[in-house]
């Protein structure tokens, strides 16, 4: 079994409200909708240097990405949870383009003191990703959500998160998201984007819905990827390590060591309800046939599926 890794950062950010900047508002960038403190670090994060045995995980905001994250560190743990729950997610896979004002530390500065093999976490479409990462054949897991539920779920993490811009309501965030107005750009782009790009690149592009449907098989998928041979009864316990109820309760992955001035847990949890389906009781009939009809617009591609219900 592979030695733990280092602890990487404080488990708690330092620093004051007053030093945390506020929400920012998104600024079109090389045609991307981003926030003004990921255009102040391109350069660095267009040159980072990639690892050969880095993993990057990949996804649209909202999408299972703390999810697959510790998925992936339960894997690479081959089990001993111990491993998983000794520093809080943000540390254990750093979130590239993150770029905070001093005190707190940039993504960039979390992976450049991190010892290898290091997990990089990106909300880029694939077209956005440092070259370095392709030049090093790094290993990549996408995730993609249904755009339904992963709309509603993003819409309530913009409330709560205090560096995001206010969403405003529910229906002026869905024409917003639907035109591709929100950080990150369209969900469309991004999904096929990436469905594309898995022809030619080392990435294993999974579905949210599958791991709902039967987190087994997809974390055996995802241990054969990363070149672990897992037991059955390590993988179930993952399983049990990785599913929702754990999760929202484990405050290595449920955000809760941030302070409210960062993420509002009182506004939304950060870990809210993490089902398939739930967008039933935030679309209206008109917006769900608005939704529709763009999707048939946009998704051409008859080899990419999405469910939006189990």
């Amino acid at each position: 079994m592979s030695q733990p890794a280092p602890e990487v950062g404080s488990p708690e950010p330092v620093g004051e409200e007053s030093e945390f900047g506020g929400r920012e508002e998104i600024v079109l960038w090389e045609g991307l909708p981003l926030m003004p403190s990921v255009v102040r670090c391109w350069d660095g994060i267009q040159n980072f240097a990639a690892r050969p045995d880095d993993i990057l995980i990949a996804t649209y905001p909202k999408a299972g990405t703390t999810w697959v994250v510790e998925m992936v560190d339960a894997v690479l743990a081959e089990g001993d949870m111990s491993r998983c729950l000794r520093i809080p997610t943000f540390n254990r896979a750093p979130f590239l383009e993150l770029n905070p004002l001093p005190p707190f530390p940039s993504g960039l500065q979390l992976l450049q003191s991190m010892p290898s093999p290091r997990l990089v976490k990106t909300h880029f479409p694939v077209h956005l990703v440092p070259q370095s990462f392709w030049d090093n054949d790094c290993k990549v897991v996408y995730v993609a959500r249904n755009g339904k539920d992963n709309m509603v779920s993003y819409f309530h993490f913009q409330r709560m998160n205090q560096k995001l811009p206010e969403p405003g309501t529910w229906d002026e965030y869905f024409t917003a998201s639907l035109n591709g107005q929100v950080s990150w750009g369209s969900w469309f782009d991004h999904v096929t984007g990436w469905w594309k790009a898995k022809e030619k690149r080392n990435i294993l592009y999974l579905f949210y819905e599958d791991m709902k449907e039967d987190p087994a098989r997809e974390i055996t998928r995802l241990a054969k990827f990363l070149g672990k041979g897992l037991d059955q009864a390590v993988i179930d316990r993952i399983v049990d390590h990785t599913s929702f109820s754990s999760m929202k309760d484990n405050p290595m992955t449920n955000y809760t060591v941030l302070p409210s001035f960062v993420f509002n847990h009182s506004v939304s949890p950060f870990m809210r309800k993490g089902e398939v389906g739930s967008w039933k009781t935030q679309f209206t009939v008109s917006q769900n046939e608005r939704f529709d009809e763009e999707y048939r617009r946009r998704m051409t591609d008859p080899s990419l599926i999405f469910r939006t219900e189990l």
